[in-house]
Protein backbone atom coordinates (compact mmCIF):
# COMPACT_ATOMS: atom_id res chain seq x y z
CA UNK A 1 0.00 0.00 0.00
CA UNK A 2 0.76 3.57 -0.12
CA UNK A 3 0.36 5.71 2.78
CA UNK A 4 -1.89 8.26 1.49
CA UNK A 5 -3.75 9.86 5.03
CA UNK A 6 -2.91 10.18 8.43
CA UNK A 7 -5.48 9.05 9.50
CA UNK A 8 -5.45 5.82 11.56
CA UNK A 9 -1.63 5.56 10.14
CA UNK A 10 -0.49 4.40 13.50
CA UNK A 11 -3.28 2.33 14.18
CA UNK A 12 -2.65 -1.48 14.68
CA UNK A 13 -6.24 -2.08 14.70
CA UNK A 14 -7.09 -5.58 13.71
CA UNK A 15 -3.48 -6.89 13.15
CA UNK A 16 -2.50 -10.35 14.16
CA UNK A 17 0.87 -9.96 15.94
CA UNK A 18 3.37 -12.25 17.39
CA UNK A 19 5.78 -11.07 20.08
CA UNK A 20 8.53 -13.69 21.21
CA UNK A 21 9.22 -12.95 25.03
CA UNK A 22 6.53 -10.54 25.62
CA UNK A 23 5.24 -10.66 28.78
CA UNK A 24 8.44 -9.65 30.47
CA UNK A 25 11.44 -6.22 30.32
CA UNK A 26 11.37 -5.10 26.66
CA UNK A 27 8.71 -7.38 25.47
CA UNK A 28 6.23 -6.42 27.74
CA UNK A 29 6.73 -2.79 26.65
CA UNK A 30 6.18 -3.73 22.92
CA UNK A 31 3.01 -5.45 24.11
CA UNK A 32 1.56 -2.82 25.57
CA UNK A 33 2.73 -0.54 23.24
CA UNK A 34 1.18 -2.61 20.48
CA UNK A 35 -1.88 -3.01 22.52
CA UNK A 36 -2.41 0.63 22.99
CA UNK A 37 -2.73 0.14 18.89
CA UNK A 38 -5.07 -1.57 19.38
CA UNK A 39 -3.76 -5.25 18.13
CA UNK A 40 -4.33 -8.47 18.13
CA UNK A 41 -0.98 -9.74 20.40
CA UNK A 42 0.01 -13.65 21.11
CA UNK A 43 2.54 -14.21 23.48
CA UNK A 44 5.09 -16.36 22.70
CA UNK A 45 7.31 -17.67 25.24
CA UNK A 46 8.45 -20.13 27.59
CA UNK A 47 7.67 -18.90 31.26
CA UNK A 48 3.56 -19.49 31.31
CA UNK A 49 2.62 -18.01 34.96
CA UNK A 50 4.15 -14.73 33.79
CA UNK A 51 2.66 -14.50 30.14
CA UNK A 52 -1.14 -15.56 31.79
CA UNK A 53 -0.90 -12.38 34.15
CA UNK A 54 -0.48 -9.91 31.03
CA UNK A 55 -3.38 -11.75 28.60
CA UNK A 56 -5.70 -11.65 31.52
CA UNK A 57 -4.73 -8.14 32.15
CA UNK A 58 -4.94 -7.06 28.80
CA UNK A 59 -7.57 -8.88 28.00
CA UNK A 60 -9.79 -6.54 30.31
CA UNK A 61 -7.76 -3.35 29.59
CA UNK A 62 -7.39 -2.96 25.72
CA UNK A 63 -9.84 -4.02 22.75
CA UNK A 64 -7.59 -6.40 21.31
CA UNK A 65 -7.56 -10.07 21.70
CA UNK A 66 -4.20 -11.67 23.73
CA UNK A 67 -3.51 -15.10 23.90
CA UNK A 68 -0.29 -17.10 24.40
CA UNK A 69 1.75 -19.85 22.94
CA UNK A 70 4.34 -21.46 24.62
CA UNK A 71 7.30 -21.63 23.08
CA UNK A 72 10.67 -22.18 23.49
CA UNK A 73 13.21 -20.39 20.71
CA UNK A 74 15.88 -22.06 21.12
CA UNK A 75 14.29 -25.62 19.93
CA UNK A 76 13.57 -25.83 16.23
CA UNK A 77 10.56 -28.55 17.03
CA UNK A 78 8.99 -25.74 19.42
CA UNK A 79 9.08 -23.48 17.33
CA UNK A 80 7.54 -24.64 14.53
CA UNK A 81 4.91 -26.26 16.34
CA UNK A 82 3.66 -23.36 18.12
CA UNK A 83 3.37 -21.76 14.93
CA UNK A 84 1.34 -23.80 13.50
CA UNK A 85 -0.67 -23.99 16.37
CA UNK A 86 -1.25 -20.31 16.65
CA UNK A 87 -2.22 -20.38 12.92
CA UNK A 88 -5.25 -23.16 14.04
CA UNK A 89 -6.82 -20.51 15.68
CA UNK A 90 -5.92 -17.45 13.49
CA UNK A 91 -6.15 -16.64 9.71
CA UNK A 92 -3.16 -14.66 8.98
CA UNK A 93 0.15 -13.03 10.73
CA UNK A 94 0.47 -9.11 10.16
CA UNK A 95 3.78 -9.07 12.54
CA UNK A 96 6.37 -10.67 14.41
CA UNK A 97 8.30 -9.25 16.73
CA UNK A 98 11.63 -11.34 17.41
CA UNK A 99 12.73 -9.84 20.58
CA UNK A 100 13.54 -12.75 23.20
CA UNK A 101 17.09 -13.38 23.77
CA UNK A 102 19.70 -13.63 26.29
CA UNK A 103 22.63 -11.17 27.84
CA UNK A 104 26.12 -12.88 27.79
CA UNK A 105 28.90 -11.03 29.31
CA UNK A 106 32.57 -11.14 29.02
CA UNK A 107 35.61 -11.58 27.45
CA UNK A 108 35.93 -14.33 24.55
CA UNK A 109 38.98 -15.80 26.37
CA UNK A 110 37.43 -16.16 29.44
CA UNK A 111 34.90 -18.61 28.51
CA UNK A 112 35.11 -22.53 29.34
CA UNK A 113 36.98 -24.54 26.85
CA UNK A 114 32.98 -25.39 25.21
CA UNK A 115 32.22 -22.03 24.37
CA UNK A 116 29.40 -22.88 25.99
CA UNK A 117 28.35 -19.19 26.68
CA UNK A 118 29.01 -18.29 22.81
CA UNK A 119 27.37 -21.07 21.38
CA UNK A 120 23.74 -20.19 23.92
CA UNK A 121 24.11 -16.53 23.06
CA UNK A 122 23.93 -17.73 19.33
CA UNK A 123 21.19 -20.62 19.51
CA UNK A 124 18.53 -18.20 21.27
CA UNK A 125 19.62 -14.35 19.57
CA UNK A 126 19.75 -15.35 16.64
CA UNK A 127 19.14 -18.67 15.90
CA UNK A 128 15.61 -18.30 17.93
CA UNK A 129 15.00 -15.33 15.47
CA UNK A 130 15.84 -17.56 12.22
CA UNK A 131 14.11 -20.40 13.26
CA UNK A 132 10.88 -18.07 14.24
CA UNK A 133 11.08 -15.81 10.96
CA UNK A 134 11.23 -18.82 8.69
CA UNK A 135 8.28 -20.64 10.19
CA UNK A 136 6.17 -17.06 9.92
CA UNK A 137 7.38 -16.21 6.54
CA UNK A 138 6.22 -19.16 5.05
CA UNK A 139 2.46 -18.06 5.71
CA UNK A 140 3.38 -14.33 5.20
CA UNK A 141 5.06 -14.92 1.86
CA UNK A 142 1.73 -16.91 1.16
CA UNK A 143 -0.26 -13.61 2.27
CA UNK A 144 2.06 -11.80 0.55
CA UNK A 145 2.14 -9.01 3.20
CA UNK A 146 3.54 -9.00 6.78
CA UNK A 147 6.45 -7.29 8.66
CA UNK A 148 8.85 -8.55 11.05
CA UNK A 149 10.72 -6.09 14.12
CA UNK A 150 13.65 -7.83 15.16
CA UNK A 151 15.05 -6.53 18.68
CA UNK A 152 18.46 -6.41 18.53
CA UNK A 153 21.43 -4.26 20.48
CA UNK A 154 23.99 -1.49 20.31
CA UNK A 155 26.27 -3.85 21.37
CA UNK A 156 26.58 -4.86 17.77
CA UNK A 157 27.53 -1.50 16.47
CA UNK A 158 30.24 -0.91 19.31
CA UNK A 159 32.79 -2.48 21.42
CA UNK A 160 31.53 -2.36 24.93
CA UNK A 161 33.78 -2.23 27.61
CA UNK A 162 33.59 -4.46 29.91
CA UNK A 163 32.91 -6.61 26.84
CA UNK A 164 30.52 -8.63 25.45
CA UNK A 165 32.15 -10.30 22.79
CA UNK A 166 29.51 -13.19 22.14
CA UNK A 167 26.67 -11.04 22.79
CA UNK A 168 28.07 -8.02 20.29
CA UNK A 169 28.90 -10.48 17.61
CA UNK A 170 25.42 -12.19 17.79
CA UNK A 171 23.83 -8.91 17.47
CA UNK A 172 25.84 -7.57 14.52
CA UNK A 173 25.07 -10.75 12.58
CA UNK A 174 21.40 -10.18 14.00
CA UNK A 175 21.37 -6.66 12.65
CA UNK A 176 23.11 -8.31 8.97
CA UNK A 177 20.41 -11.03 9.16
CA UNK A 178 17.77 -8.35 9.26
CA UNK A 179 19.37 -6.79 6.08
CA UNK A 180 18.89 -9.78 4.15
CA UNK A 181 15.61 -10.91 4.83
CA UNK A 182 14.54 -7.55 3.85
CA UNK A 183 16.02 -7.83 0.30
CA UNK A 184 14.96 -11.55 0.03
CA UNK A 185 11.46 -11.07 1.10
CA UNK A 186 10.76 -7.37 -0.25
CA UNK A 187 9.25 -8.78 -3.55
CA UNK A 188 6.61 -10.88 -1.17
CA UNK A 189 5.08 -7.18 0.31
CA UNK A 190 7.16 -8.04 3.23
CA UNK A 191 9.39 -5.46 5.69
CA UNK A 192 12.11 -6.66 8.00
CA UNK A 193 13.53 -4.08 10.01
CA UNK A 194 15.13 -3.88 13.28
CA UNK A 195 15.50 -1.88 16.91
CA UNK A 196 19.11 -1.46 18.37
CA UNK A 197 18.11 -0.49 22.34
CA UNK A 198 21.05 0.38 24.82
CA UNK A 199 20.32 0.60 28.23
CA UNK A 200 16.60 0.37 29.14
CA UNK A 201 15.33 -0.15 32.47
CA UNK A 202 14.02 -3.99 32.61
CA UNK A 203 14.57 -7.27 34.57
CA UNK A 204 18.44 -6.30 33.74
CA UNK A 205 18.74 -2.32 35.33
CA UNK A 206 16.31 -3.35 38.40
CA UNK A 207 18.95 -5.15 40.05
CA UNK A 208 21.82 -2.40 39.44
CA UNK A 209 23.38 -0.47 42.11
CA UNK A 210 22.26 3.08 42.67
CA UNK A 211 25.81 4.59 42.14
CA UNK A 212 26.51 1.91 39.38
CA UNK A 213 23.34 3.21 37.86
CA UNK A 214 24.03 7.15 37.73
CA UNK A 215 27.37 6.29 36.48
CA UNK A 216 25.90 4.54 33.31
CA UNK A 217 23.74 7.68 33.24
CA UNK A 218 26.67 10.14 33.14
CA UNK A 219 27.48 8.12 29.92
CA UNK A 220 24.43 8.21 28.09
CA UNK A 221 23.96 11.68 26.13
CA UNK A 222 20.32 11.57 27.00
CA UNK A 223 20.74 11.44 30.97
CA UNK A 224 18.90 8.09 30.83
CA UNK A 225 17.92 4.83 30.22
CA UNK A 226 15.10 3.83 27.44
CA UNK A 227 12.18 2.65 29.16
CA UNK A 228 10.91 -0.30 27.66
CA UNK A 229 7.30 1.78 26.36
CA UNK A 230 9.52 3.86 24.25
CA UNK A 231 11.05 0.68 22.35
CA UNK A 232 7.45 -0.44 22.13
CA UNK A 233 6.64 2.61 20.51
CA UNK A 234 9.38 2.32 17.84
CA UNK A 235 8.62 -1.03 17.65
CA UNK A 236 4.43 -0.08 16.87
CA UNK A 237 5.95 2.74 14.21
CA UNK A 238 7.73 -0.33 12.21
CA UNK A 239 4.71 -2.48 12.55
CA UNK A 240 2.28 0.03 11.61
CA UNK A 241 1.55 1.05 8.05
CA UNK A 242 2.70 4.46 8.46
CA UNK A 243 5.94 2.68 7.98
CA UNK A 244 5.15 1.12 4.56
CA UNK A 245 8.35 3.03 2.78
CA UNK A 246 10.83 1.62 5.57
CA UNK A 247 12.21 -1.85 5.11
CA UNK A 248 15.93 -3.50 6.00
CA UNK A 249 16.38 -0.46 8.46
CA UNK A 250 18.21 -0.67 12.10
CA UNK A 251 17.04 1.93 14.08
CA UNK A 252 19.47 2.40 16.65
CA UNK A 253 17.82 3.90 20.19
CA UNK A 254 20.11 3.79 23.13
CA UNK A 255 20.14 7.85 23.82
CA UNK A 256 23.11 8.66 22.21
CA UNK A 257 25.29 5.83 23.53
CA UNK A 258 26.94 4.56 20.81
CA UNK A 259 27.87 8.02 19.11
CA UNK A 260 30.74 8.07 21.76
CA UNK A 261 32.11 4.68 21.87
Amino acid sequence: MHLKSMENAYSLEGKNCIITGGAKGIGLGITTAFAHQGANVAIFARDEASAAKVVEEFSTKYKGDFSFYKTDIGSTASCREAVQAYMKDHDRIDVLVNNAGIGTAGPFMEMDEELTDWFECFNIDLHGAARMSYNVLKYMCEQKSGHIVNITSNAGEIINRPFLTAYAVCKSAFNHFTKCLAAETAAYGIRVNAIAPGFTNSNFSKDLPEEVYKAICADVPIGRFAEAFEIGALAAYLAGDISDIVTGAVFTADGGYALQH
